[in-house]
């Protein structure tokens, strides 16, 4: 995987609510050399462990040769809204994912690391969770030494853009967390810094292939 003080993060979805705080951890990481930051457009980097790849979701066989390192973390999402369709949604939640893990898969890298959703489910009505259930289960056909599946409950903090519905859900979630005992633990609300630190925890944790609930999110990336 690489020794300490010298691993490089391959990094897609950096600039949304949980790649942010991935970044930051990275950045103070002394395991981490060097930090490949996968972006549509060029964002402000001040730190010399970053290096910014721009790229056409579409093309990413012309940037294939650059997706190299030790541990790829993908926080790539978005929401149908967003997207503006269900197609654009699938293509970007299930395809650009997927076509990211070939790559990486076809150039040695042995981690990878991704967010996907709780609920997810390859054979549910729901398109949202049906999405990032087949998105799991081709992942997991790709071969990887340690394939790290991450599905966090509703997520915590400041996004960059404003999501009326979801900063509602925030507020009525936060005001019933005590609600989320037991069975219903894994529902609860969990911030995307915690996320975030699971990620790395889980990247560097050599356990194979592994699926981690939103309440063992939790755990993991609490901090020691």
């Amino acid at each position: 995987m690489g020794k300490e003080g010298n691993l490089t993060a391959v990094i897609f979805g950096g600039s949304g609510l949980t790649g942010r705080f991935l970044k930051e951890l990275l950045l103070k990481d002394s395991r981490y050399e060097k930090l490949i930051l996968f972006v549509r457009k060029e964002m402000p980097a001040y730190h010399g462990k970053i290096r910014q790849v721009v790229f056409d979701p579409d093309k990413i066989s012309e940037i294939e040769s650059e997706i190299t390192g030790n541990q790829v973390f993908c926080c790539i999402g978005s929401t149908i809204k967003k997207a503006g369709s269900k197609d654009v949604f699938f293509k970007i939640d299930h395809d650009l994912v997927i076509n990211i893990a070939k790559a990486a898969f076809k150039n040695q890298i042995p981690v990878f690391t991704v967010i996907s959703s709780i609920g997810a489910k390859a054979n549910t009505s729901n398109f949202y969770l049906n999405t990032k259930g087949l998105m799991e289960e081709n992942l997991k056909s790709i071969g990887f030494k340690n394939l790290n599946i991450l599905r966090p409950s509703m997520l915590l903090g400041l996004r960059s853009e404003r999501r009326m519905m979801e900063e509602t859900g925030k507020v009525v979630m936060k005001a019933l967390g005590f609600l989320f005992i037991g069975k219903l633990k894994k529902y609860k609300p969990i911030h995307a810094e915690t996320v975030a630190r699971a990620m790395i925890k889980a990247a560097n944790s050599n356990n194979g292939n592994i699926i981690l609930e939103s309440d063992k999110i939790q755990v993991l990336g609490n901090i020691d």
